[in-house]
């Protein structure tokens, strides 16, 4: 292992340094709050940083995040390893070419700083409605909660794109993590180059479209065989979770921070559990370690990897103490009869284990504050003879009446930490004075 360097950097950053290792060709455009990741890339690239393979990234900026993804699938068929950084409107512009990249067996990554899609009004800030709108597409889905996540499963997002051939989308909070500011420790270009499946690579580049090796690509196909060949990318997909999982474990050979498809926390004996993704996991282990503190049987099921979905796994990491169950989405389906993920766990629950209660509710729209007091009514909520389902916490619903109480908040701050508290007129000026004042602070 090379030598630990300690930085005071946020999620686009540890997200961009971990993407520029493993990248031969960037096609970006810019979108609140990822911008900040191609821009790195650009810059890195103009001040004569190499990859892993001794090489300039080439960035190049489209028209729209339709023509950078246009330039993503185009790219990986001529066998460079490509990467582009996108939320919102934007993520959603490339979803004709995530269903063309993942059924040609693409292995491109896109870096998401996740952020609310425009519906009655615009938000810029964090939650889950883009990446949830291309689950469907066939790309492998990667959730960071953390500042250090984000850096250390982007580089598990690359290494098992190459390895499954599936392009993946890596994605983290928008402006929760993709802004903050927090002391991560770097993980060495020489330690990446060690774990890299050169062979992999090899393959991939051995594949480009090129006037030597002439291939058929991009074909129309009618219903006599359309169906059968959609069905063989099967196996493709039942591998992906093992690879991860060995990607995984190499990353923690290298960086001794272990990861798992599927991480829980908190009681081993719970019979209460939330289930999530995403930086609200912070806030949650937070309260967990603090009910624990207090001989509360509950826990955290975090999900690390959400597309494929690893059901053995899943199953693995769940206590079999287990009785009910709360799943939060960060987004909202309306008309549907559930969101996205509590429809995932409703269905594999039911298929495997009936005994367990599972109730669904969203939480943290728009970045909407999600404090250890929502936690814990989300826990109190389970312990209803019959808790409230398709509930909202966070605000208060008093028109359809959603949300569940928050009686009140609790301080999970471990003692002894200090805390500041800045003063600005709320301006550009206050902004960068509280960010250099963090990095002087974690330097």
């Amino acid at each position: 292992m090379g030598k630990k360097e300690m930085r005071a950097i946020d999620g686009n950053t540890a997200a961009a340094y971990a993407a520029y290792a493993l990248t031969e060709v960037a096609a970006i455009y810019p979108i609140t709050p990822s911008s900040p990741m191609g821009e790195l890339a650009d810059d890195w690239s103009a001040h004569d940083t190499k990859n892993i393979f001794g090489q300039n990234v080439l960035v190049s900026e489209l028209q729209s995040e339709a023509g950078a993804s246009g330039a993503v699938h185009g790219s990986l068929t001529a066998g460079a390893l490509t990467t582009t950084f996108t939320a919102s409107q934007g993520l959603l512009l490339m979803i004709p070419n995530l269903y063309k990249v993942a059924g040609e067996l693409l292995p491109g990554v896109f870096h998401v700083a996740a952020r609310s899609v425009a519906s009655h009004a615009l938000s810029i800030f964090g939650d889950h409605s883009d990446v949830m709108a291309v689950r469907q597409t066939g790309v492998g889905m990667i959730s960071s909660n953390s500042v250090q996540e984000a850096m250390d499963l982007a580089l598990v997002s690359h290494l098992s794109a190459i390895r499954s051939s599936l392009p993946f989308v890596h994605f983290f909070d928008g402006f929760r993590t993709s802004h903050e500011i927090s002391k991560v420790e770097m993980i060495d270009y020489e330690d990446i180059k060690s774990i890299v499946d050169y062979e992999a690579i090899e393959s991939f580049k051995e594949k480009a479209l090129r006037p030597e090796q002439p291939i058929m690509k991009g074909t129309a196909q009618n219903p006599d065989i359309f169906f059968q060949a959609r069905e063989a990318v099967n196996s493709y997909y039942d591998a992906t979770p093992q690879i991860v999982q060995e990607e995984m474990d190499k990353v923690y050979g290298i960086t001794g921070r272990k990861y798992n498809l599927f991480d829980y926390v908190g009681h081993p004996e719970a019979e209460r559990i939330i289930i999530a993704m995403g930086s609200g996991c912070e806030t949650i282990e937070e309260t967990v370690n603090y009910l624990t503190d207090k001989g509360e049987k509950v826990g955290l099921l975090k999900i690390r990897l959400y597309r494929p979905f690893a059901k053995d796994a899943f199953l693995r990491a769940l206590p079999a103490t287990v009785k009910s169950v709360a799943v939060l989405d960060r987004t909202k389906e309306p008309g549907s009869d559930g969101e996205p993920l509590y429809k995932d766990i409703s269905t594999l629950l039911y298929e495997e284990k009936e005994n367990i209660k599972v109730v669904g509710g969203r939480y943290g729209l728009s970045s909407k504050e999600f404090a250890p007091g929502m936690v814990m009514a989300v826990y109190d909520n389970l312990t209803s003879r019959v808790p409230k389902n398709h509930f909202t916490v966070g605000i208060n619903d008093d028109v359809t009446m959603t949300s569940l109480k928050v009686d009140k908040d609790i301080d999970t701050t471990p003692e002894g930490t200090v805390q500041c508290k800045f003063w600005g007129l709320g301006s550009d000026g206050t902004v960068g004075a509280n960010k250099n004042a963090i990095k002087i602070i974690g330097d």
